[in-house]
Parts: structure tokens; C-alpha cells; sequence
């Protein structure tokens, strides 16, 4: 399994990584009132729907460890049918072009391309992959009171958890509309670890679905790689789980196709088992693979939020990535184990 994957789908994959040297440092803030349940979760059905239903166009930003990525994205809502656009400003060019479940990431340079179906997990400005009310059961929403950020008036709440086995996030939703316009991903100590955000945004902006429709049907001349993956469950890979992950719960298990080179151009492949699991509000991602000579065999590694643990189970290699301590990743590869 490419190592550099991200668990989010190729729209965050590739382009974000921070917004702290454009929108500025997290400001100090103290004190806050928790919100009550009952409002906190029509504030999470709001942002999600602001995100998922809404039309916006605006250049995203996302900071990790000084390193700093941006893409312009264009998303347009027209009924039932979502179209997105995603341009990389930054490095090797690159486009993810989406049409509801379809995603085509298109590689000009090389003119190859990947024909793909959308990840469960959204990318920013989605807060999670649904309005889910287990959210509250691990972290308290915060209001921090009124912001202002990329021209538009905010309110930013702080979503703390409740144990150490997750970060907090802070958030600025636009007022009107819900819509997120940043996010920072907090250690325990406050730390911010990673930040996305919009340095502008134009919501209800109009884009044009007939280029991305017209993309996906026409790739005449290209090397066009279709990834493969089918539903399965970590049982019927002869996979358990023998302890849970307090406050996670597996949403998806899938066997599928990963890049074995880069995660920049299609190359070669590999069957690899992708089980997800959330608590509300952030991901894991568990990868399991047969054993290779060239990969290590324990140890973690992190680059902002994102944390990665790896650990050889007999003859396979698993990986845990996720936006989450260290920790969690180890309780994950320990409650992982072989059915008898």
C-alpha cells in the first residue's frame, strides 16, 4: 500500500495541506459556552448541509508543519446531482473532476487519468460523511463567539473531546449560510497541528457541470486507469477486530486497487482490505496487505494531524492512518488479529 495515501478522498489527498501563513495563526481564546445537545445537532446538520447542498467557488488552503498546498474548487449543486471541480496550484498539474459518485482525477502532463468512485469520507468543507448524533457522545461543541474570515462573518465553536484517544477541532462556520470556511486541528497542549481553510470563497457562485460531464466523457487519447474494488468485511478476509476502539465504530470495509509507486501519476497495483472507522467526527483507516521485503515492518510516523502506524501481523503488513494520536493508531493494530 502506497504509504502517502491519504484518508481522505483525492480532493484532499492531494491538495490540502494548511492555510496558516494566508489566513494567520488561531487566535487565543478562552473561556466558551457549551451548546446544548439538542441545538449542537442542528448546527451539525446545517454545516452539513451547507457543504453537500449549497454551490461555492473559492481557493482552499490547507498549512501542515510550514508546508503549504492550495487548489481552487468549484462545487455546483443543480437538484439531486453535485458536480466539483478541484485544480492543484501547486507542484505536478493535476485535476479531480467528481459528477456525484464518479471521480476522475486527470494527470495533463502524462495525460493519464484515474476513473474512480468517491471515498465514504468528504473532504473539507464536510465535517464528517453525514449528520451523525454519536458525535456528541465524544466531544462538547464549544461557541467561542463571532469571527470574521475570507471577507465573510463567522461564528467559530470548538469541538473538544472528551478523552485523549481524539484532537479537538476548531471551527468558523459562516453565519448565513453554515458553511465551514476553516478548520484547525488542535493537540492536547493547543497546538494547532494542521489547518484548512478558504482564503476566499464566492458562496452560491455558478460553475458550469457541462465541463465536468464532458470530461468524463471524453478521454480519447489518454491512459485511463479504472480502480477496482469491491465490498467485503474484515471477517470475510479472515480479519477481527477482538477489542473495540472506544467511541469508534466501523462505516466501510472494502478490497481495492492502491497505487504500489506514487500516489501522483496511476502505477502499479496491489489488492490491499480498507476498513473505516469513525467516531462522528474524524476517520481510521485500516489497511491490511501481504508482507513485502522493501517496507518496515513497525513504527509511526505523522505530518500535521495525520498520524500513521505500521506493524507486520504474520505474513501481512498493517497500516492505521487517521487525525488522530499515536496512541489510538497502536489500539487498532493490537485489537487487529488473524480468525482462528
Amino acid at each position: 500500500m502506497n504509504a502517502g495515501l491519504s484518508l481522505r478522498w483525492p480532493v484532499c489527498a492531494a491538495l490540502l495541506v494548511g492555510a496558516a501563513a494566508l489566513v494567520g495563526p488561531a487566535p487565543s481564546r478562552a473561556g466558551g459556552s457549551a451548546v446544548p445537545a439538542a441545538d449542537a445537532r442542528l448546527w451539525l446538520q446545517r454545516v452539513h448541509q451547507a457543504a453537500t447542498q449549497r454551490s461555492y467557488q473559492g481557493t482552499l488552503v490547507v498549512t501542515t508543519e510550514g508546508h503549504i498546498s492550495s487548489s481552487r474548487v468549484t462545487h455546483v449543486c443543480e437538484g439531486a446531482n453535485a458536480y466539483e471541480r478541484v485544480d492543484v496550484l501547486d507542484g505536478q498539474p493535476r485535476k479531480v473532476l467528481r459528477h456525484n459518485d464518479q471521480v476522475l482525477t486527470l494527470w495533463p502532463g502524462a495525460k493519464t487519468a484515474r476513473l474512480d468512485q468517491r471515498d465514504p469520507i468528504l473532504p473539507f468543507p464536510a465535517l464528517l460523511a453525514g449528520s451523525d448524533d454519536r458525535l456528541f457522545d465524544r466531544y462538547d461543541l464549544v461557541d467561542e463567539g463571532a469571527g470574521r474570515l475570507a471577507g465573510h462573518e463567522a461564528t467559530v465553536f470548538l469541538l473538544r473531546p472528551r478523552d485523549a484517544g481524539r484532537f479537538a477541532q476548531r471551527v468558523w462556520s459562516e453565519r448565513s449560510t453554515g458553511l465551514l470556511l476553516r478548520t484547525d486541528v488542535l493537540a492536547a497542549d493547543g497546538r494547532v497541528l494542521e489547518t484548512t481553510a478558504f482564503s476566499e470563497v464566492a458562496l452560491g457562485a455558478r460553475g458550469r457541470p457541462d465541463t465536468v460531464q464532458a470530461a468524463l466523457r471524453t478521454l480519447d487519447g489518454w491512459q485511463v486507469t479504472r480502480a477496482v474494488h469491491q465490498r467485503t468485511s474484515l471477517e470475510a478476509e479472515g480479519w477481527q477486530i477482538k477489542v473495540p476502539v472506544p467511541g469508534f465504530r466501523q462505516t466501510s470495509c472494502v478490497k481495492r486497487q492502491l497505487g504500489g509507486g506514487s500516489d501522483k501519476v496511476p502505477g502499479d497495483a496491489a489488492d490491499v482490505v480498507q476498513a473505516i472507522f469513525s467516531d462522528g467526527l474524524t476517520h481510521v483507516s485500516v489497511f491490511i496487505e501481504p508482507a513485502r521485503a522493501d517496507r518496515p515492518r513497525n513504527g509511526g510516523a505523522s505530518t500535521g494531524a495525520t498520524h500513521t502506524w505500521m506493524q507486520k501481523v504474520g505474513s501481512h503488513q498493517v497500516t492505521v492512518m487517521g487525525d488522530v494520536p499515536l496512541a489510538t493508531l497502536r489500539q487498532f493494530a493490537a485489537a487487529l488479529e488473524r480468525k482462528p
